[in-house]
């Protein structure tokens, strides 16, 4: 494929697109109006293509590597996860108008009840020196006319096996807004026909914005635990900008007393 893609042949017809391509953005401003109509299906044919190669391209050539589940875990934690939309590519990285229960990636759904939605939410790569995900995600919020917004992450099983009410579950994510805002992190852990729920405001004003959810306040029955996720809530989220450059998971047993 290599051969392919920088062989002599393949060269010599990159050369002669884009000077067509050149030829045709020259004379753009004196085309009828049909044709130029035919050129810009076809340009944005040929830019969605290129934008898919580029998405790709940057994700594996930028570091922080793709795939990356580096990051700091507190000291005797038996499990520890980034969700995929921090770690690899997906696929489309984003959209406009997103409508509730849209899903970017496999583990994580926004939801929202706006009537006509002014939401956009996009992937992006992180390039700062700092960063240790590969990815964040941003999102901007426009006019707001509904009465509640949050992202949902669903926990892979490892993150319930074996979970016991010792536990200390951490959330931990670099945030950047664009003005104040207060967001919420609820986790949810169904165990038979019930859900235990323990939320917590993140510490935006703090340099390491971490919670810890305690399972020993929470009457989850240990022996029926079958899946979690976690509730990201915006309050108030109009008119803002959120990049979450990463968020990252683990848990530990409570020491014991």
């Amino acid at each position: 494929m290599a051969k392919g893609v920088n062989g002599i042949l393949d060269r010599i017809l990159h050369r002669r697109v884009m000077r067509r391509w050149a030829r045709v953005g020259d004379r753009a401003a004196t085309l009828d109006l049909a044709t130029l109509r035919q050129l810009r299906a076809r340009a944005r044919g040929l830019r969605r293509q290129i934008d898919r190669l580029l998405h790709v391209a940057d994700g594996r050539l930028t570091l922080p590597l793709v795939g990356s589940n580096a990051f700091q875990k507190p000291l005797h934690s038996d499990w520890g996860w980034r969700p995929q939309l921090w770690r690899g590519p997906i696929s489309p990285p984003g959209a406009s108008a997103v409508e509730t229960k849209a899903m970017f990636g496999d583990e994580v759904t926004l939801f929202h009840d706006c009537r006509i939605s002014e939401l956009t939410v996009r992937q992006l790569r992180n390039t700062r020196a700092q960063d240790l995900a590969p990815f964040g995600l941003r999102m901007d919020v426009f006019r707001f006319d509904g009465s509640f917004l949050s992202l949902v992450i669903d926990l892979p099983d490892e993150a319930v096996a074996g979970l016991k009410r010792k536990h200390l579950v951490r959330l931990s994510t670099v945030v950047e807004l664009e003005k104040p805002l207060e967001i919420f992190a609820r986790l949810n852990i169904r165990h038979g026909p019930n859900t235990e729920q323990v939320v917590r405001e993140l510490p935006l004003d703090e340099d390491e914005v971490m919670v810890e959810f305690d399972l020993a306040y929470t009457k989850m029955n240990e022996k029926r635990v079958e899946s979690a996720w976690v509730d990201l809530i915006f309050e108030n989220p109009e008119m803002s900008q959120v990049v979450l450059r990463d968020v990252t998971f683990s848990r530990r047993p409570r020491a014991e007393v």
